[in-house]
């Protein structure tokens, strides 16, 4: 699991919103610069205790985390601004990360996260996964670039970010 990743982002896989960005990141992300680890994966603690000692898993549930390539782990909007400076959209999330603005955003994001899931199903109508944290099944996972998954019936769906 080595990876010539700038950032590595640990995310909530069973929040649509959250699942969302990231396939929008991965659909942007042209030079493979963001690593996405889904902490909803069945492997997660496994590949996160092997390779990703410091990365708390709970703590990453509650709070976006990143790691940059030098090791430096970072959370929150942070993590935000840093993974879409990376595919060239840094414009839209600087605000956040302004001096003046950004204690005011990161008690926001604090809100957010916390509510995130019944967030979630407002925006985008997906009530089963937000008030049922683990039934996301694998429509909320995001497929490697190489690799196609199953849904519960069997049916093969395909990464759409190719």
């Amino acid at each position: 699991m080595t990876s010539d990743a700038q950032l590595t982002v640990f995310f909530d896989g069973n929040c649509p919103l959250c699942s969302r960005e990231m396939q929008h990141l991965r659909k942007l992300d042209t030079n493979g610069r963001i690593a996405l680890f889904d902490l909803a994966s069945p492997d997660a603690e496994a590949l996160l205790a092997a390779h990703h000692p410091d990365i708390n898993a709970v703590e990453a549930d509650r709070i976006l985390h990143g790691k940059t390539q030098d090791g430096r782990v970072i959370k929150g909007l942070d993590v935000t601004h840093m993974a879409w400076s990376l595919v060239g959209k840094g414009h839209l999330t600087a605000p956040l990360r302004w001096r003046f603005t950004a204690p005011i955003a990161d008690r926001f994001y604090l809100l957010f996260a916390g509510q995130r899931h019944r967030i979630s199903a407002l925006l985008t109508g997906n009530f089963k996964a937000a008030f049922s944290p683990n039934s996301c099944n694998d429509g909320c996972r995001i497929p490697a670039r190489d690799q196609n998954v199953q849904d519960k019936r069997g049916n093969e769906l395909h990464a759409r970010n190719r």
